[in-house]
């Protein structure tokens, strides 16, 4: 392995982790960071690596949100396991959530990344919901939110929440994003939205790293020592900076709107849209 090679791993991986849980697209950052680092493999290795690094990131909810996800609880009279039933509930209604995009992914996969994956897309995407998120935090500055906690997520609403999901499969939407704006837009407020959205994120991004894993081994490839090397050490690094940016999120959204996102959004959409149109 190259140092060079490694640093631009660690880079990725800081991107992933930064922004996959932030409203900006951490399939978008990657590809324009791509564009600047390239790493020195094959594309299919490439277009792999963007969505399998995303298991370190989903690593983050896993560890931080362990007990309020973990289903199996302890009998307070006789100390024996038992299955807690509203984590059940709820992880039935993150499957329900997961459906929609499960479907168009599986269906689409190959047409969504010879369409979309490319700066341009990339870029107007990121436009068009930094408009989204503004528009709709001036919307919502006086308004009552009907659902205040996860337990008043039913299961149409998270069908619905899943809807706005299949809107991510194009890069530079931003899964979080996308869910985030499709809960508030039906009246969930920002705080369950984004934990909602966080444990969707864990099914969702298992599945999709293992279909882009099972192209990458069926495509005949293979990996090479230094391939595994950079997945695990991009996982790593991406796990590590999800673990502060979960927290920063969670804290910013207590005091703070999506305004800001939704700014920044539209600020890099048009500085990357004029630099690959001058390029």
């Amino acid at each position: 392995m190259q140092l060079i090679e490694i640093l631009k791993i660690v880079v990725l991986g800081i991107v992933e982790g930064i922004t996959e849980w932030l409203p900006v697209s951490s399939t978008g950052h990657l590809i324009i960071v791509n564009e600047f680092l390239k790493l020195n493999e094959s594309e299919s290795f490439l277009e792999m690596f963007d969505v399998v690094i995303q298991l370190g990131a989903i690593l983050a909810v896993v560890v931080l949100y362990f007990k309020r996800l973990w289903p199996v609880t302890r009998r307070e009279d006789t100390n024996k396991p038992a299955w807690d039933k509203n984590k059940l509930v709820l992880w039935a209604k993150i499957l329900v959530a997961c459906v929609p995009a499960g479907i168009i992914g599986f269906l689409f996969d190959d047409k969504i990344d010879d369409l979309f994956y490319n700066p341009y897309v990339v870029s107007v995407a990121l436009i068009i919901y930094g408009v989204a998120f503004i528009l709709i935090e001036i919307r919502n500055r006086k308004r009552e939110f009907k659902v205040n906690e996860l337990s008043q997520i039913t299961f149409r609403t998270a069908l619905i929440i899943g809807v706005f999901q299949v809107l991510a499969l194009i890069p530079g939407t931003s899964r979080s994003g996308a869910t985030i704006v499709g809960a508030m837009l039906i009246g969930v407020d920002r705080t369950s939205a984004a934990e909602f959205t966080f444990f969707l994120a864990i099914p969702v991004m298992f599945g999709a790293s293992l279909v882009k894993i099972v192209k990458f081994m069926t495509d005949g490839t293979g990996f090479t020592s230094n391939q595994i090397y950079y997945l695990l050490i991009g996982m790593l690094v991406a796990y590590i900076v999800s673990l502060i940016a979960i927290k920063f999120l969670m804290s910013f959204i207590k005091k703070h709107d999506f305004r800001p996102f939704g700014v920044y959004r539209i600020i890099l959409g048009v500085g990357v849209l004029v630099y690959f149109a001058l390029a």
